[in-house]
């Protein structure tokens, strides 16, 4: 999960503009004031980067970055990737 994780990061403070030091793995994304459209759009970026499908009805502006960080790492799991990006 380390990998999607940093991934996770990245996106937030290069796409998002969130600061970094508001990161945690505990902090939702509603705290890092992402509406829900900006929400959906995290989701696509992930699944574009990690080419995996994840389910942007699920998208919740309550989820931490811990559990959007397993759902992706749980996708990568059951595709059979191990984590590596397309």
């Amino acid at each position: 999960m380390d990998a999607v994780y940093d991934h996770l990061v990245t996106v937030l403070t290069e796409k998002f503009e969130v600061d970094a030091e508001e990161l945690r793995p505990d902090s939702t994304l509603t705290a890092l004031e992402l509406d829900s459209l900006a929400v959906v759009e995290l989701y696509v970026t992930l699944q574009e980067h990690w080419g995996v499908p994840l389910e942007e009805d699920e998208a919740a502006a309550e989820l931490t970055l811990e559990q959007v960080a397993r759902a992706v790492t749980t996708q990568l799991s059951g595709a059979g990737r191990g984590g590596a990006p397309r």
